[in-house]
C-alpha cells in the first residue's frame, strides 16, 4: 500500500508498505478515505517537531471505513479516528483525561500515522461518522482541538472573547466560541487571513497585530483570550489584553518559556488554562455541529489532493499557508 512518509526534514515521498490483514484483539483495521494536513505535518517536514524520529508516516486527521466487521462496527461503516492513543492506566487516564495521558502516543507523531491505505487502531478510538461525508469526517479532529479549548474555558455566553491566530486551529476555536454565544474578535499578523475569516465565516471584528494594539479597541480587555499562534512572544503580548476576572486559554504549544508580569496577573485574578488535544466528547460535539449545519466544512476545505499527487505538492503546501485553511488528501 502507498504511505506518505517524511523520510527526513525536507524530504516527503510515497513509499510502499505491506497492507495489514489482521489486527490484534481490541484493534480494528480501517481503510483510510481522507487525511487532513495540518501544521504538525508541515512542522515535521520542516524539521521543527521536538518529539519525532524519522522516517515517519504522517497523518492524524483521519476518516476511514471499517475493513473488517467487529462486534461494534459493520464492514464499510464510516468512522472518525481519534489519533491520541492513551495508556488507560496513568493518573490522567484514570481521571478521564486521556487527551493528556502521561504516555500518550499520537498517530503520525510518536508512531506512524494514517496517510496510508489501511491502518490498525484501537476500537475505542473510533467514532461513527453517520451523516458526514468522508471529507467532513477527516476535518473533525482539528475542529475538536478548538471545541476542547472552548469547553475548557467554561461559560462563554455574552463573554467578550479574543482569538489570537486566525489559522485553522484559531478558526475552529472562534467558530465554537461563537456557537456558545460569545462576542468573538480575531487578532492576527496577516491581513489576508483576517480578510478570509471575515469573508468566509463572518468574523467582522478583526485586528491586525502591531505595536499600538494596547491603545486601540483592544484596550478595554477581554473576558477570555484563546491563543492559537504557536508564538511565545504572541502569548506574552496577550496578558495586557486580559480584563479583570478573565481566563487565558493556551491552545498552541511553544517550546520557549512564557514570562509575564505577576502583579498585573494577580491584580486581574486571571486564570491560565492549558488545552491539549481533545476527548470523545469534543469529537461528538464537532460531528453534531457539522450535522446541524453550524460549521461550514466547504469553506474550511481549501483543496483536495489525490494521494498519488501529494508528493509533488507537499513542499509548496508547506511553504505557502497564508490563506490555506485545510488541504485534504484523498484515497
Amino acid at each position: 500500500m502507498p504511505c506518505g512518509v517524511v523520510v527526513e526534514p525536507g524530504v516527503f515521498r510515497l513509499a510502499e508498505q505491506d497492507l495489514p490483514l489482521e489486527a490484534p484483539d481490541g484493534w480494528v483495521l480501517v481503510d483510510i478515505r481522507a487525511v487532513g494536513l495540518c501544521g504538525t505535518d508541515y512542522h515535521i517536514f520542516e524539521g521543527k517537531h521536538p518529539f519525532l524520529n524519522y522516517p515517519r508516516v504522517i497523518g492524524h486527521e483521519l476518516s476511514g471505513r471499517i475493513a473488517k466487521a467487529t462486534g461494534s462496527f459493520k464492514e464499510g461503516e464510516l468512522v472518525v479516528i481519534n489519533p491520541y492513543l492513551s495508556c488507560g492506566k496513568c493518573r490522567a487516564c484514570r481521571k478521564g483525561k486521556p487527551n493528556c495521558c502521561e504516555n500518550i502516543e499520537v498517530l503520525g507523531v510518536h508512531r506512524d500515522g494514517g496517510m496510508c491505505s489501511r491502518i490498525m487502531v484501537p476500537e475505542t478510538n473510533l467514532y461513527r461518522a453517520s451523516g458526514l461525508s468522508e471529507l467532513q469526517a477527516a476535518m473533525v479532529e482539528f475542529l475538536a482541538i478548538g471545541a476542547h479549548a472552548v469547553r475548557r474555558a467554561g461559560e462563554l455566553k455574552a463573554e467578550r472573547v479574543l482569538v489570537t491566530g486566525a489559522g485553522p486551529i484559531g478558526l475552529g476555536t472562534a467558530l465554537f466560541a461563537r456557537i456558545q454565544g460569545a462576542d468573538v474578535q480575531l487578532l492576527d499578523l496577516s491581513e489576508a487571513r483576517l480578510r478570509q475569516a471575515g469573508e468566509k465565516f463572518g468574523f467582522e471584528k478583526q485586528h491586525v497585530a502591531g505595536p499600538d494594539i494596547l491603545t486601540g479597541p483592544l484596550s478595554d480587555g477581554f473576558d477570555v483570550i484563546f491563543d492559537a499562534t504557536g508564538s511565545a512572544r504572541a502569548i506574552e503580548a496577550g496578558f495586557p489584553l486580559l480584563a479583570h476576572g478573565s481566563r487565558y486559554v493556551l491552545v498552541s504549544v511553544v517550546k520557549d518559556q512564557i514570562r509575564f508580569d505577576d502583579p498585573e496577573f494577580h491584580k486581574r485574578e486571571t486564570q491560565i488554562i492549558g488545552s491539549r488535544n481533545a476527548t470523545a466528547e469534543d469529537f461528538e460535539t464537532v460531528m453534531q455541529a457539522i450535522r446541524d449545519g453550524l460549521i461550514d466544512t466547504d469553506a474550511l476545505c481549501s483543496l483536495t489532493i489525490p494521494v498519488q499527487d501529494v508528493a509533488g505538492r507537499f513542499e509548496a503546501l508547506s511553504s505557502d499557508r497564508e490563506t490555506l485553511i485545510k488541504a485534504v488528501v484523498t484515497f
